[in-house]
């Protein structure tokens, strides 16, 4: 097979060896949560957005993401292919509106939430612990990105 369907089959092999969880950014939250003391559920499909760290009584959820699925701004791990450039950047916009829109229901049920990108996963215990044991999370102010959240950078 030759042209783009050979391309786009291979492309689709390749990101079909993409792990979801599990991944090495995980474990180093995980490890900082255990570190912290604090209970957890791993991946809590009964909340908005999935959370792939949560506790319901204590009102917090973290999400750890991939620089390049979620385009970190002004990250060099947030890079769109060539090949297809249209779909990537759809598919990209596509991922950020449904990350703040789980973000923002997550708030509205009084939940502190806490992006921890990939790029900075070793670097997050101590944040971790000073919003999960503060709560200090600002959950005012307008829906973006930027503010959605506390962004362990």
């Amino acid at each position: 097979m030759s042209g783009p369907r050979a391309i786009d089959s291979a492309r689709s092999a390749l990101l079909g060896r993409v792990r979801q969880r599990g991944t090495r950014p995980e474990l180093l939250v995980s490890a900082a949560l255990r570190h912290l003391g604090v209970s957890y559920r791993k991946n809590v499909r009964s909340l908005p957005g999935s959370p792939d760290f949560a506790n319901k009584q204590s009102r917090w959820a973290v999400f750890v993401n991939g620089c390049f699925w979620h385009q970190h701004r002004g990250c060099v791990r947030a890079t769109i292919p060539a090949h297809n450039r249209e779909f990537w950047v759809e598919k990209f916009k596509r991922n950020r509106q449904r990350d703040a829109q789980a973000i923002r229901a997550l708030r509205r049920g009084g939940y502190a939430v806490v992006l921890v990108w990939e790029c900075r996963s070793s670097a997050s215990a101590r944040a971790l612990s000073k919003v999960l044991k503060t709560r200090r999370v600002d959950v005012r102010g307008a829906v973006d990105h930027r503010r959605v959240a506390v962004d362990i950078s």
